[in-house]
């Protein structure tokens, strides 16, 4: 026997034998009961390292224990290849993306084995696959259907760099995950999934078992919010539409002394007055450098600029100024807000550096609210300066609010959430082909299910347009239409890698 374990004799043998007696293969008409132990599959980029292996020994312990308790484990395997990294680095390197995440896989296929996890690799999924994307496709075309994916202009982060649309958590500190460029924003036609739909569903964790920091961090990233929307006409001729907001304090609208919007907010450009425009422009240049994750930072001081421009309130008449504010997001409620600094720390320090009038609404008992504030109280005892609302409780304030605003047509209850929409679409050309087309005469129409997969043409040159390189490739966006059989012309945007990598565990089992 040998004085120190040789890997190089040994594994190398049971590698061999595990593989030749099908240890870690499954099938579906084994009498042992089920059980699918799912790892997170690597991203191809070239080299195995430790944090692959932090994820994925836990999972292989656990299918092996339960094997030996004598389940029949699917433990599958696969690699996420689509995505910015690969065309990045085929640019660099002047490859194709194709050529290098398939190099890069053999390697890590390797590696992997060379560790000897049990994993079943007649089940292996690569998402960069014709065979494996044609279904990603079909579940695009499903959601379509439904009115679940959908085409609108939305401000988007947008890395100069890479030329394309980045995901929230693509961005880090301002700047591109992959490029370090300063990341800004700007106002691109998109595709989305409309998963606000499902934000209650998302809510209810009565049938999940989780522990309560996820659950928390899930109601934080949904962010539900009951209040009302209000609306505010607008004191600028040839405006006619009023000024929405949405509050969750409806019960201090006649403490609102102004209005912020957000620096993208449809109505900036058109109640602007001329001699605030060149300010109120360079503002919102500047706005488009910062990500939303600095604008809504606390430690980051509050600026703004005024519009020129006044909104009415419809509960009392008063003319309201409207300035706007990078804290205010447009991607969040209405993209405007109503300003009550009596009664927020926020608006209390935005009103007090630019000597804007600070009215409170409400009595308290530690504060006398007929003298100046020294600083903003969130509650308080009964309504005061109010009209008919005076000496309303707190308790009863809100509800009386909204039933007024209801009644007379210039408000209603709503809820709001902070969850957007999915953006999907991608300016790349290593992705999947979004399967749609765009005809002059029919609109847009999905591809038939039959023409599945819309596959990638190989042929292509990264030039820094602005657009997908697909774009370029006039025999591959040029077809019929499948309704009128006009020339017309493919979807040149690719789906987020994130779309690939959503439903990978229901693809290892088919």
């Amino acid at each position: 026997m040998a004085d120190r374990y040789d890997p190089h004799a040994l594994e190398p043998k049971w590698r061999a034998r595990w593989d030749a007696g099908g240890l870690d293969r499954v099938h579906d008409d084994d009498e042992r009961p089920p059980y699918y132990a799912l790892t997170m599959f690597p991203y191809p980029s070239g080299e195995l390292h430790t944090g692959h292996w932090y994820i994925i020994a836990p999972s292989d312990t656990a299918a092996r224990f339960r094997r030996m308790q004598g389940h029949n484990v699917l433990f599958p395997i696969g690699f996420d290849a689509f995505g910015l990294p690969a065309e990045n680095a085929a640019i660099e390197r002047g490859v194709d993306p194709k050529e290098w995440t398939h190099g890069n896989i053999d390697r890590m296929r390797q590696q992997l084995r060379m560790m000897g996890a049990s994993f079943d690799w007649e089940r292996e999924i690569v998402t960069c696959d014709p065979d494996y994307y044609r279904w990603t496709q079909w579940w695009f075309l499903k959601l379509y259907e439904r009115g679940l994916a959908y085409r609108a202009e939305a401000a988007a982060n947008w890395c100069p760099g890479c030329q394309t649309v980045l995901a929230n958590e693509q961005v880090l500190d301002g700047l591109c995950e992959r490029s370090d460029d300063p990341v800004e924003r700007r106002f691109l036609t998109q595709w989305f999934f409309r998963i606000t739909d499902y934000a209650e569903e998302l809510l209810d964790f009565d049938s999940l078992d989780w522990p309560e920091p996820v659950t928390t961090m899930q109601r934080n990233w949904i962010g539900r919010s009951e209040g009302a929307t209000l609306r505010f006409p607008v004191d600028v001729e040839g405006v006619d539409e009023a000024l929405s907001v949405f509050t969750t304090r409806p019960d201090t609208v006649y403490g609102a002394t102004f209005m912020v919007l957000a620096p993208e907010h449809e109505l900036v450009e058109r109640i602007t007055t001329g001699d605030q425009l060149a300010t109120v422009e360079a503002y919102v240049a500047a706005t488009s450098r910062v990500t939303e994750v600095e604008r809504l930072s606390t430690e980051r001081e509050k600026t703004g600029v005024f519009t020129g421009a006044y909104a009415i309130n419809p509960f009392n008449g008063e003319r309201i100024p409207i300035w706007i504010a990078d804290y205010v997001l447009v991607t969040y409620g209405t993209g405007a807000i109503m300003a009550v600094p009596a009664h927020d720390e926020r608006d209390f320090a935005f009103a007090g550096d630019h000597g804007l009038d600070v009215i409170p609404v409400f009595d308290h008992a530690e504060v006398d609210v007929s003298e100046p504030l020294e600083a903003a109280f969130v509650e308080g005892g009964a309504m005061v300066n109010s009209g008919a609302f005076d000496g309303t409780p707190a308790d009863e304030a809100i509800p009386a609010v909204i039933g007024h605003a209801e009644a007379e047509g210039f408000g209603t209850g709503a809820i709001t959430y902070r969850l957007r929409d999915w953006l999907i679409s991608r300016q790349r050309y290593w992705g999947t082909p979004i399967p749609m087309i765009h005809c002059d005469t029919c609109g847009v129409v999905p591809v038939p299910e039959s023409d599945l997969p819309v596959v990638l043409p190989d042929d292509v040159h990264f030039e820094p347009t602005g657009q997908s390189p697909l774009t370029q490739i006039e025999e591959w966006v040029n077809v019929d239409c499948p309704q009128c059989s006009a020339t017309a012309r493919r979807e040149t945007d690719t789906l987020d890698t994130f779309m690939c990598s959503s439903w990978y565990q229901m693809r290892y089992v088919d």
